[in-house]
């Protein structure tokens, strides 16, 4: 679309007058009008050529109240809501998003109809505005007209926000006005937000959209999209899976999980910070898991976490370790509950090795733990023996398996004892 740039003062507006919601379809006869009224002949002619050139009607009418209104914001509000009320928002929808986008009536190929004549042209529209974000933030309240558009006019303007957020040109915080109420409930909201994604994802990828919105904070909104009683993440899943968005329904189970996840990490460390007994503990922790569907290799790093942050470690290596162990011993029985798959243990055997190669003075300590843990039923020889073969982290990976290289072998002879002696037996 090309457009001739004109030099023009720019205004500073706040277009909080945007929330109105103009669905008027009938002409209410002003003031001015009464002469009209009373001259039936001059009324049919009056008519007559407003029902040829009502767009352009519409557009004088705009232009001329923003145009007086100046730089009084009062007045620019006051203007358009007493306009809204006598003229047809919905039915000029076309010419409103062209008059508050680019100034003036925009002709098929995006020339402006009336580029010669002041009168006709507003500075009060995107185009006009300072380049700044908080300004075009102001525009982008267009949205919030949604109900004033047709369903077509939706899916265009839905289709427009996508490609102009999937090329940088807007940025996702516009999407806020999707939150509001009237939106939401009568499912414009969420219909919207399909028809702009899709757009998105076409001009860009999914990844664009993801990682917008969570820069924009509103990867935590996206079931405010639908009414209270239908804010379910299965609801929003296959609302958006049927409309062949799967992309975003993975993404909103993976950020819901990941919230989930954080605040049974908070509750866990405040109740180990509190030295809550471990029976209470795990009767917490079992809920959480078949409320939140949350799985055992999850839940296993997360008391790793939380045990290991519940003290303050000595800072001497040779004293760290016998620290350690004896506070790992006392929350083994918790450990053991939630370690009962072999992919549970190899998550917590690849926890502890993260953690002893991030935290150097425990890079000696490693093979103790994991002895500690054999002995105390944590971890099964099965589960070290495929950690040391092929399940190993590359972190600390030539240290620790060093370490564990005289443990690896006695297991393994123990093995071959246990099966020569079930073939003699």
């Amino acid at each position: 679309m090309q457009i001739q740039k004109k030099k023009r003062k720019n205004f500073t507006l706040s277009f909080s007058f945007l929330k109105i919601t103009c669905q008027r379809k009938h002409h209410v006869w002003r003031n001015e009008d009464v002469y009209l009224r009373d001259n039936p002949i001059k009324m049919f002619l009056f008519l007559d050529e407003k029902e040829k050139f009502e767009p352009t009607v519409f557009r004088d009418t705009l232009v001329q109240g923003l145009n007086e209104a100046g730089d009084d914001l009062e007045a620019v509000a006051k203007f358009l809501d007493s306009t809204g009320s006598r003229l047809d928002y919905r039915r000029y929808a076309d010419t409103l998003f062209d008059i508050l986008v680019a100034g003036s009536m925009l002709a098929p190929g995006g020339t402006r109809i009336d580029d010669g004549d002041k009168t006709k042209m507003t500075n009060h529209c995107v185009f006009s505005a300072n380049e700044d974000h908080e300004t075009i933030r102001n525009y982008a309240q267009l949205l919030l007209f949604l109900k004033a558009f047709s369903e077509t006019e939706q899916t265009k303007l839905a289709m427009l926000s996508g490609i102009l957020l999937g090329n940088g040109t807007l940025p996702a915080s516009i999407l806020t006005s999707l939150f509001t109420d009237s939106l939401v409930k009568e499912g414009i909201a969420a219909s919207f937000a399909v028809k702009l994604f899709k757009a998105w994802m076409a001009e860009k990828d999914a990844n664009s959209v993801t990682s917008s919105l969570r820069k924009a904070n509103l990867d935590k909104r996206l079931l405010e999209l639908f009414p209270v009683n239908r804010q379910s993440v299965d609801h929003f899943a296959k609302y958006f899976t049927d409309a062949g968005l799967k992309e975003l329904s993975d993404f909103l189970r993976v950020q819901q999980s990941l919230g989930t996840r954080k605040e049974l990490q908070k509750e866990l460390q405040e109740r180990l910070s509190q030295e809550c007994p471990i029976k209470e503990v795990v009767l917490y922790v079992k809920e959480e898991m078949k409320r939140n569907d949350l799985p055992e290799t999850a839940v296993i790093g997360l008391l790793w976490t939380c045990i290991m942050n519940a003290v303050e470690w000595n800072k001497k290596e040779e004293l760290v370790a016998e620290q350690a162990l004896k506070h790992l011993k006392q929350y083994a029985p918790l450990l053991a509950v939630f370690s009962s798959q072999g992919q549970s243990e190899l998550a917590l055997l690849q926890k502890v090795q993260e953690y002893c190669y991030d935290n150097i003075h425990f890079m000696k300590a490693f093979q103790k733990i994991v002895v500690l843990f054999y002995k105390a039923d944590v971890l099964s020889e099965e589960a070290i023996l495929k950690w040391y073969k092929e399940a190993h982290v590359a972190k600390g990976k030539s240290v620790f398996l060093d370490q564990m290289k005289k443990f690896v072998e006695w297991l393994q002879n123990a093995e071959e004892e246990s099966e020569s002696e079930g073939e003699e037996s």
